[in-house]
Parts: structure tokens; C-alpha cells; sequence
């Protein structure tokens, strides 16, 4: 069956397979390799405009490498995820020193780099050089899990072992390279989280969950826990038509982004940090934040800074950002949304 599996995933994907995505026609491992960091996590329709931005800017590993790793996320900016960046980047500077800029061949030295694991190692190396890997993305864990009615939630040791024999067996000798696209192609378009469209499924005749009558019950869900729930307070201040905003640490959320200063006193900040007296203008009803783990709701609160003491300048980890000029940097997705918000108060209007 194994075999027959692949011939029938194979034929679906020369008639039906999506063929005409920007990084498929190159074969360079660079443009495959970003791609699928981007795919982590986020759809094609999504990823394609940031792909195609992205790569304008770096066209290669180097002009990435050499790149400063502000300019990078604000290229992600938007994207989420932005440990995916960081860890781009600094996988391209490992390229770079260590593999004299050419992409390495080797699933030990792709699945080495930072941000790669074993499955987007493997789904490099087949679409790039055609070496045979079996992978194991969201899609394909629908896929498999459905056809072979795997119990459980693929998250478990037991679960993604099972799964991952699967992935294995199945896995042609040639072709390697359409096989993964097309079980990609095939979870994304037909094996679908929700309302599968079973009838048009090449592999339909031998789907165990689909013979049960009881396809979206697979893959198993995660086990449901409350998220849980964390407050911040967020400084917005305004002088003279700008914004003050600090870059995030490196390590924890929105590492290496701009963002408004988190704050547990709003005074005691301004005189601490701006030495200046706030003028606190409005509190403006809390912003919620999801994370995958957990939610951030964000109390921002806006305060005008008449007089700025001419000890605060710009620094390599704060600014003052004039809403419409060239963003220092990535911002994260919330805070631009406080920013555009702003723009349309009397603040920052009247100062446009």
C-alpha cells in the first residue's frame, strides 16, 4: 500500500498540486528555506506578499547575513512569531562563516541550524536537492493521522512516533521532492481542519477515518487547559508629535522589537526616564494580546511631555519615533496598532 499511496498522492499533485508559488520554480535552498520558516505557523496567502518583500531586500544568504537584525524584523514586522526571524538571521551568519555562504546539504547540519527542526530540515533538502526525508508539518500529521485513524493528540511522544514511522514508510524513493509538496499541497487544500473535501481525495478509497464516518475527530486535539492571563501597563508619550519607544530585550516576547515602555508607575517612569513631569491625557480601555500559551492585556495609557529634558536622545535601544517617517526597526503587531491609533488624536494630528 505504501507505494500505491505515493502513485495516487502523485497523480493528484501533477492534475491538482499548486505549482506556480514564488519559491518553487528556483530549486535554490535559500528561497526554500526561507519560505518554510514563513509557512511555520502562518498560511501561503499570508506568507506570499512578506516572501516576496523579503526577498527583494535579501536576495541571498549573504545580503541576510550581513544584514542588521533590525532590518529584519522589521521585514517580519507583521508576520508574528518573530523568534523565526531571529533565528533566520542568525542561521544565515552560520552559513555564512561556517559553511562559506553555501547552504549546507546534510539533514545533522540543516536540522543544526537555529529554527530548524527535523521536518523543516527534511522538507528543505527534498524540494531542494531532491534527498529523500519524510516530513512531518501540521498538514501532513492531518493527512496521515486520518488515513491511518491514529488515536491521539499528535503533541504526545507516542502520537508523533507513530506518525512519524508513517511519514516514513510512505515516503517514495523518487520524486521525493513533488511527494512533499504534494502532501503539503494536499492537507492545505483538501485534508482541511474543518469540512475536508473527502470526495475529491486521492487517497479517499483506504482512509480509515473517512470509512468511520469520523474524519474530523482526527488528528486528536490537544488537551484543553484555561489560558492563562497576564497584565502590562504601557506608557504612550507624546512630545512634539513623536512617540518614545524602547527595543525589547533580545530573550521573551517580541525579542529585539520596538515597543512602548512597560511601566508599573506612569509618573515615576517620566521623571526616572524622561525627566519630565507627564501630563496624563487619557487610559484607554485594555488591548488583549493572544499568545499560543497565554493572554497579555495591555492597559496603555497616554501622556503628554511638555518640556523633554535635553538629556534624552535618541540610543541604540530608544528613540523617539515620528508616526509616517521609517520605523527604527520592527515593531510588534500591537503596539503599531496603539501607533496608528494615535495618529488620529489630537496629539499627534495637529503635529502631522
Amino acid at each position: 500500500m505504501t507505494t500505491d499511496f505515493a502513485a495516487r498522492v502523485l497523480r493528484w499533485y501533477d492534475d491538482h498540486g499548486r505549482k506556480d508559488l514564488p519559491w518553487q520554480d528556483s530549486g535554490d535552498p535559500y528561497r526554500i528555506w526561507v519560505s518554510e520558516i514563513m509557512l511555520q505557523q502562518t498560511q501561503v496567502q499570508t506568507v506570499i506578499p512578506y516572501y516576496t518583500r523579503f526577498m527583494h531586500r535579501f536576495p541571498d544568504v549573504h545580503a541576510l547575513a550581513d544584514a542588521q537584525l533590525d532590518e529584519v524584523l522589521q521585514h517580519w514586522s507583521g508576520l508574528g512569531y518573530y523568534a523565526r526571524a531571529r533565528n533566520l538571521h542568525h542561521a544565515a551568519e552560520i552559513i555564512r562563516d561556517e559553511h562559506h555562504g553555501n547552504f549546507p546539504a546534510t539533514i545533522e547540519d540543516v536540522s543544526g541550524l537555529p529554527g530548524i527542526g527535523r521536518s523543516t530540515a527534511g522538507a528543505i533538502l527534498a524540494l531542494a536537492f531532491g534527498q529523500r526525508h519524510p516530513i512531518l508539518d501540521g498538514n501532513v500529521k492531518r493527512v496521515l493521522a486520518r488515513h491511518a485513524a491514529v488515536e491521539g493528540w499528535p503533541g504526545r511522544t507516542a502520537v508523533a512516533k507513530q506518525l512519524w514511522e508513517l511519514a516514513e514508510a510512505r515516503t517514495p524513493a523518487e520524486r521525493v521532492g513533488d511527494y512533499t509538496q504534494a502532501m503539503m499541497d494536499l492537507g492545505a487544500t483538501l485534508c482541511t481542519r474543518s469540512t475536508p473535501a473527502c470526495a475529491t481525495c486521492p487517497v479517499n478509497g483506504d482512509c480509515i477515518a473517512l470509512s468511520c464516518g469520523d474524519v474530523e475527530r482526527f488528528p486528536g486535539r490537544k488537551p484543553k487547559k484555561e489560558k492563562p492571563r497576564r497584565e502590562t501597563t504601557m506608557v504612550l508619550a507624546v512630545a512634539d508629535g513623536a512617540v518614545y519607544l524602547e527595543r525589547r530585550p533580545a530573550s521573551g516576547i517580541w525579542g529585539g522589537l520596538w515597543s512602548f515602555p512597560e511601566v508599573s508607575d506612569v509618573g515615576d517612569w517620566c521623571t526616572e526616564q524622561l525627566n519630565a513631569e507627564a501630563v496624563v491625557v487619557e487610559n484607554w480601555d485594555t488591548l488583549r494580546h493572544s499568545f499560543s500559551d497565554y493572554d497579555l492585556d495591555i492597559a496603555p495609557v497616554v501622556v503628554r511631555i511638555d518640556a523633554v529634558s535635553s538629556k534624552v536622545a535618541d540610543y541604540d535601544d530608544s528613540t523617539w519615533y515620528r508616526p509616517g517617517d521609517t520605523p527604527p526597526g520592527g515593531i510588534a503587531a500591537p503596539v503599531m496598532r496603539l501607533i496608528e491609533t494615535l495618529r488620529n488624536t489630537d496629539e499627534l494630528r495637529n503635529h502631522g
